[in-house]
């Protein structure tokens, strides 16, 4: 939605992770026949999936709040993609939302590099008016884990979810939670962690704990519509 908003986007990349739902390849090749280009598939040559990163780490997330797998699988891609392509003058274009605007200052800040450009925030579009602003603009279909019910299209059993979360993935999921489950024993370290900072393995989880209702549902309001007039 960002990039259709940009308007002249000369590139269109997708950072391909092997955790990622089989849907997501179908909701790319919908928005390749929208645009009429190409979306490029960058991935890793190191590794292949979440997994891999987090048996050489030692961990799923460092103090300092650094991930393996988003760092080494999507990040490292980025950059270089980018050192590819250091002769050019580069401006990303990001799908950041109205509640994200922190996040975009941190893009900028890490990224002095190249020119960043949030169309979603210019328009003050928060995350429920761009899915309704997708259904008024597309004709296809938004990620399947939208009507799951997550809030997010990340990998299956993404490190950073919390409690209600990995108790949706064990109920939709249930080979990657048993997986996830799995990985944590072998590395002696645990994804969550409960209000006072003790590790909550995925194994002692309680089914009932966290908040399991976090479906987006799409909403067109005024900035909304006022992204449908331009």
């Amino acid at each position: 939605m960002a990039g259709y908003l940009a308007g002249d986007v000369d590139e269109w990349l997708y950072i391909d992770i092997a955790d990622q739902h089989p849907d997501s390849i179908r909701f790319i090749r919908d928005c390749e026949a929208t645009i009429g280009k190409e979306i490029q598939m960058l991935k890793s040559k190191e590794y292949s999936c979440v997994e891999d990163c987090v048996k050489v780490f030692g961990g799923f997330r460092a103090p300092n709040g650094f991930a393996p797998c988003t760092n080494w699988l999507k990040k490292r891609v980025r950059k270089e993609w980018e050192l590819q392509h250091k002769d050019y003058e580069l401006t990303y274009v990001w799908g950041f939302d109205l509640k994200e605007q922190e996040r975009a200052e941190r893009t900028i800040e890490a990224n002095p590099q190249a020119a960043h450009e949030f169309p979603l925030i210019e328009r003050s579009l928060s995350k429920e008016e761009v899915h309704g602003l997708f259904e008024r603009t597309f004709s296809f279909r938004r990620p399947l884990m939208y009507d799951l019910g997550y809030p997010n299209n990340n990998c299956l059993g993404c490190t950073k979810g919390g409690m209600g979360y990995w108790n949706k993935i064990r109920r939709d999921f249930p080979a990657v939670f048993e997986s996830r489950a799995r990985l944590e024993r072998q590395i002696g370290y645990a994804i969550l962690k409960d209000s006072k900072g003790k590790p909550v393995y995925l194994d002692d989880l309680d089914p009932n704990r966290g908040n399991m209702n976090t479906e987006v549902f799409p909403d067109c309001g005024i900035m909304c519509y006022l992204s449908l007039e331009k």
